[in-house]
């Protein structure tokens, strides 16, 4: 399936290396602003066409599924134009800046009957069923909570510190903590409670956040881009503990049961071995298309409008509002 990148920022260069050596799919074209920079990707990552603008490779009849990687306050209006234009998307996290805007594109997409897919790897990849599959054995007994972080030294990022560009830790970093517990635990939120530390440029810098379900199990959750963590994901039955090494790209599972008083390690599962861990979303974007859905299994549209739910609730709560932050399409 040939497969065209919207936008050659730094993120982009993963993907279409991972595009690169995928078998089953054609690194196709690439579209910047500059057609220089369009250019330099295309040589370097063997994509065959370079667009010196995103409407000109839009009206390429060959490309099949365009990967849109351009700063979250720009997804929105990508994301429509590629619909608009018949194309599929996937699109880089945060899905949009706000719920109303996904809401939007999830009703074009199915206005247009095309599939509309976050890229939110962590959702897509094999360690993700084997985690599942380890807490449903039962064998670290009842589930009762759960904590994840991830946090990154990243606040030097312009893109980051101004509201205008979707910036902040919760859409580029808290997602993912968010994620892990969703995936783990479901969506039956019955509250939510946090704090933020914000930057002199009122966008959110750090988070905790805490999710009560309506069975009574608690996810504890934090986020922050000035500071690295350990990135662990750790899941709590009475009987044991399930570790997560690394949340953001599994580098493996390890399972503990409670002997003598002491935490033992019984069962280790190994990540297996991938091009980047990108090519799994791909391959479910190719599927999908293939099936004539207009979503993944893995993260399904429902998903997709509740993450930007949850991070509208908890940006008010902060004080924290985002130029996108109003109501799309609305005078």
């Amino acid at each position: 399936m040939k497969i065209a990148l919207l936008g050659a920022g730094a993120i982009a260069k993963k993907m279409a290396y991972t595009i690169s050596k995928m078998k089953t799919a054609e690194a196709y074209a690439v579209a910047a602003r500059d057609l220089t920079r369009a250019e330099e990707y295309a040589k370097t990552y063997g994509f065959k066409k370079a667009y010196g603008s995103y409407e000109e490779m839009l009206r390429d009849p060959e490309v099949a599924l365009v990967y849109i990687s351009t700063l979250i306050s720009d997804h929105y209006q990508h994301m429509k134009m590629c619909l608009e234009a018949g194309k599929p998307v996937l699109c880089e996290k945060a899905f949009t800046v706000n719920a109303v805007q996904a809401k939007e594109i999830v009703q074009l997409s199915k206005k247009k009957n095309l599939l509309a897919a976050e890229a939110i790897w962590t959702r897509y990849m094999p360690m993700r069923k084997v985690i599942d599959d380890a807490a449903a054995s039962g064998i670290i007994g009842n589930i009762s909570g759960l904590t994840a972080n991830l946090c990154y030294p990243v606040s030097g990022k312009e893109r980051l510190q101004r509201a205008d560009l979707g910036g902040g830790a919760l859409l580029d970093i808290g997602v993912y903590p968010i994620n892990f517990a969703l995936m783990t635990f479901g969506k039956d939120i019955k509250k939510i409670d946090s704090t933020a530390i914000l930057t002199p440029q009122k966008v959110d810098l750090s988070e905790s956040i805490t999710f009560t379900y309506k069975d009574n199990r608690i996810a504890v959750l934090h986020s922050s881009m000035n500071t690295n963590s350990d990135r662990r994901g750790m899941i709590y039955g009475d009987k044991g503990y399930i570790e997560v090494l690394n949340i953001n790209n599994c580098e493996g599972v390890n399972v503990y049961l409670w002997q003598d008083k002491a935490a033992k390690l019984i069962k280790t599962y190994k990540t297996p071995k991938q091009i980047t861990g990108f090519e799994y979303q791909v391959e479910s974007c190719m599927k999908a298309i293939k099936q004539g859905k207009i979503e993944c299994p893995e993260m399904p549209h429902s998903e997709i409008i509740q993450v930007m739910e949850i991070c509208d609730q908890l940006r008010q709560s902060w004080g924290v509002k985002l130029k996108g932050d109003v109501r799309v399409g609305k005078k």
